[in-house]
């Protein structure tokens, strides 16, 4: 039977027996331990929360790297810091990092094929560089709202990835952050999102749309280069700084939507044409046509715009009457009319207040 491997993070205040402490060695640092080699055979390995009297902290830079024969690893809450490469290539296939995890290092969990599952608790305020670099097994994980930034490649070559939440917290998301997540379909960023550094999403071969909120203001080179599928690029805000090459590769029809009223645009913008972003009904989805004796359609555009909805009845002499107006809460809204049946045609247009 094929072995699980996993690692589980739980609260534990117990001291080890001494058969359990001699797998480890140890450095002491200011009344606190520091695990610096594990010597033992694998299986369920249980980290101790004190030893010779005194907390263990820290678990050292490497030391279950390449272990291949790890079923299980056990972390007390007296451990506050993960070092660089710990768990790099090692066979664990779940890490649940508790809130007394403050923070661990570069490549911590790099290389980790097996891994499928990762829970992140509030209050971590970010991972090293390569934190989870190609764990190719690794779908999708949720980032906490204490997150500062996304660091350099921290996701990078994560295939199964699919979709990703930047919370509002993020402020920048580094170099090559995402790069090679191929199967990545969905991005939404945080309000608070500042710069968006070189190549963070290269290769996300999947993408076929984004949206920029009004907080970027500076975009990196091959920030969304070869992303031959993105076709659709929505900006909330003023246009920001750009590298070259931003939008390199992308879709052969690939286009730069701004809203009315925002500065400093042109056509093209990173060497792809950039339009008006104007409101547009969604006519492929469930929501399109009659319902409950009303016809009706989503409409779609940024949140805190104003759309106005006209009908008339006959576009060789058209008088165009105000049906309804919105202003948009999130993305989207849906409109329907309850009064269709009463024309032998009716026809809706979309504008600006």
């Amino acid at each position: 039977m094929k072995t699980s491997f996993r690692l589980l993070v739980l609260l534990l205040g117990l001291l080890l027996p001494a058969v359990g402490q001699a797998q480890f060695r140890f450095t002491t640092n200011n009344g606190a331990i520091t695990i610096t080699l594990y010597t033992g055979s694998g299986g369920e390995v249980i980290i101790p929360a004190m030893t010779n009297g005194l907390p263990v902290t820290s678990i050292g830079d490497s030391v279950f790297q390449n272990k291949f024969s790890l079923t299980s690893v056990t972390i007390p809450n007296s451990v506050t810091n993960i070092g660089n490469s710990a768990f790099n290539n090692s066979g664990l296939c779940q890490v649940v990092i508790p809130s007394s995890i403050t923070r661990f290092g570069d490549s911590a969990f790099s290389e980790c094929g097996n891994l499928t599952n990762v829970i992140l608790s509030e209050g971590l305020t970010g991972v090293g560089s390569a934190a989870f670099k190609y764990c190719s097994s690794l779908p999708n994980v949720v980032i906490p709202n204490s997150f500062t930034s996304i660091k350099g490649a921290a996701f990078y070559g994560c295939i199964r990835m699919t979709s990703v939440v930047i919370p509002d917290s993020v402020t920048n998301i580094e170099w090559e952050a995402f790069r090679y997540c191929s199967s990545l379909t969905n991005v939404t960023f945080g309000t608070s999102v500042k710069s968006i550094y070189l190549a963070a999403f290269l290769f996300c071969s999947s993408l076929t749309s984004v949206t920029i909120p009004d907080s970027v203001t500076n975009i990196e080179e091959s920030a969304f280069g070869a992303c031959e599928n993105l076709s659709h690029i929505y900006f909330k805000g003023n246009a920001p700084v750009i590298g070259p090459n931003v939008f390199i590769y992308t879709s052969a029809d690939a286009t730069v939507y701004y809203l009315p009223g925002k500065t400093n645009w042109s056509s093209p913008f990173g060497d792809i044409p950039a339009v008006l972003w104007n409101p547009q009904a969604q006519i492929n989805d469930a929501n399109f046509g009659v319902q409950t004796n009303q016809f009706g359609f989503n409409v779609s555009w940024a949140s805190g715009q104003t759309v106005v909805v006209d009908g008339c009845t006959d576009l060789a002499n058209p008088v165009w009457t105000p049906l309804q107006t919105n202003t948009l809460t999130g993305d989207a809204f849906y409109f329907s009319d309850s009064q269709w049946s009463n024309y032998p045609a009716r026809l809706y247009r979309l504008r600006s207040p």
